[in-house]
């Protein structure tokens, strides 16, 4: 059993945030490999799939994003899994929006879902980062974390799921190489190769 984490915040007020793009990530692995249906366990919402022949627990943690870590521990524990073939998707300040890195433990660049995972499970899980990008300011990182995506960025977040949805057959067989590798190549082929943030003009 692998699990496949999707982070965010639970409930329609968050449903849209960029905090949850962890959550849009796993709900559309579901839909493209016919996950069984969603249900209450481990403190989460989780739904089984295989995918590239690996068997699957994908699930969204409803414990609010600080407390992740719970819920995660919980499902570990039960499966006895090892922290290689867990996978965490989550939002990245610190990539520009659109783009895609996956990277297995480092620094939890001030990401609480991370913060609380590390600490109910360690640290050396796998991490797909998905790009939303950086206000500008600290100060305004709380809010734009929390604020729905704009309506112009719709279209690459789709496209972005998509594809974390589409290879995730290479993620399920351990080849995180290619997995990144494709889900840039299929970006760039949907011209999202250089993607702004709302409001932040070319070459800002």
């Amino acid at each position: 059993m692998l699990l496949f984490v999707g982070l965010g915040n639970p409930g329609a007020r968050y449903a849209r945030n960029r905090h949850n793009i962890g959550f849009m990530a796993v709900d559309e692995i579901a839909r493209r490999h016919n996950a069984g249906p969603w249900r209450r366990r481990f403190q989460s919402e989780v739904a089984e799939a295989v995918v590239g022949g690996e068997r699957l627990l994908l699930m969204k943690p409803q414990t609010y994003m600080n407390e992740s870590g719970r819920a995660v521990g919980e499902a570990q524990r039960f499966f006895k899994v090892a922290l290689a073939d867990i996978v965490v998707f989550h939002d990245e300040l610190d990539l520009a929006p659109a783009k895609l890195r996956i990277k297995t433990g480092g620094g939890i660049a001030g990401h609480n879902g991370l913060r609380s995972i590390s600490a109910h499970v360690g640290n050396d899980y796998r991490r797909v980062r998905l790009g939303i990008g950086h206000p500008g300011d600290k100060a305004l990182v709380h809010s734009y974390v929390l604020n729905d995506f704009a309506k112009a960025e719709e279209p690459w977040v789709e496209d972005l799921t998509g594809a974390v949805a589409e290879f995730a057959t290479l993620l399920a067989r351990g080849e995180d190489a290619s997995f990144q590798n494709k889900v840039h190549l299929a970006m760039d082929a949907r011209g999202w190769g250089d993607v702004k943030r709302p409001g932040e003009r070319a070459g800002g």
